[in-house]
């Protein structure tokens, strides 16, 4: 997943600890080698390699995820589009390099969720170079398995925890919650918040996480499909939810709306923290 992940449990001894988390760790690794678009054997590999060329068959989790991105395309006025993973290719992160001239200009026509054709049997992006990204929801769609994996097996006290998405399936033994820093985007040595925490999903999107500073001007991995260009209003966005997947979707289509993911935060009707540009804080608690 690219990130400091852990499963936490409150059990009997480490021995129990390591056989109860294994099925969910199992289930993130099965996630990952899916859907990784990193893997040349993946599903999502396999959809770039046909694309402009034929249909890729596709089973039912694949076609459920593609439906869920499609709600979310729907629900972000459009920002939400996992064919603008492609922007990546002109955005380099890891080295600290902003795109180059005409970059972004080659890369914006493959981008548009609305021109894939896809349903419960196959996918298809009609244009060569295309490509499908799950990373917005992928990680968090990962948690919730994995929590699932756990609580099958009757597992009441702990939490999975990958790159700070976070999913509870009970108190500590002794009833109290687990206590759960937010991270201060400017300083990552504190944090600026406690959050107590027995059980639902906590996930946190920021412009911290991944990003570039040039002239001063910091820009984040979060890239508005439209012009491709790194969002900018939200320092931050922690969500409360039942899911992670829940929480994760939210705290992405608020980065992407900027100013105006405070209302869509408003409208989702769950707990959020939320930093502007300016450390302005905004919260909700329900």
């Amino acid at each position: 997943m690219g990130s400091h992940c852990e499963v936490v449990l409150a059990v009997a001894d480490s021995r129990a600890a390591h056989a109860a988390a294994a099925p969910a760790i199992a289930e993130v690794r099965r996630i990952e080698h899916k859907y990784s678009r990193y893997r040349d054997d993946s599903v999502l590999s396999r959809i770039h390699a046909a694309a402009g060329l034929r249909p890729v068959s596709c089973d039912r989790e694949t076609a459920a995820l593609l439906a869920y991105a499609d709600t979310l395309y729907r629900a972000s006025q459009g920002r939400f589009d996992i064919t603008s993973g492609v922007l990546r290719k002109a955005w380099d992160f890891r080295h600290g390099r902003a795109p180059q001239p005409g970059a972004l200009e080659d890369l914006l026509p493959l981008v548009g969720w609305p021109i894939v054709e896809y349903d419960h049997d196959s996918v298809f992006l009609p244009l060569p170079g295309m490509e499908l990204d799950f990373g917005g929801f992928g990680k968090e769609y990962a948690v919730d398995r994995a929590a699932e994996a756990l609580t099958s097996q009757g597992l009441t006290h702990g939490y999975v925890n990958l790159g700070g998405d976070m999913r509870f399936l009970g108190p500590r033994p002794d009833g109290t919650p687990w206590d759960i820093g937010i991270q201060d985007p400017r300083d990552m040595a504190a944090t600026i918040a406690s959050i107590p925490f027995s059980r639902g999903a906590l996930t946190t999107s920021g412009d911290y996480e991944r990003f570039i500073e040039i002239d001063g001007q910091r820009y984040c991995h979060v890239l508005d499909p439209r012009s491709g260009m790194p969002v900018s209003y939200w320092r931050s966005v922690s969500v409360v939810a039942p899911l992670a997947i829940t929480a994760g979707s939210c705290t992405t289509t608020a980065m992407l709306l900027e100013q105006d993911g405070l209302d869509f935060l408003e409208r989702c009707g769950m707990s959020y923290l939320a930093i502007n540009h300016t450390g302005q804080i905004f919260r909700r608690t329900t």
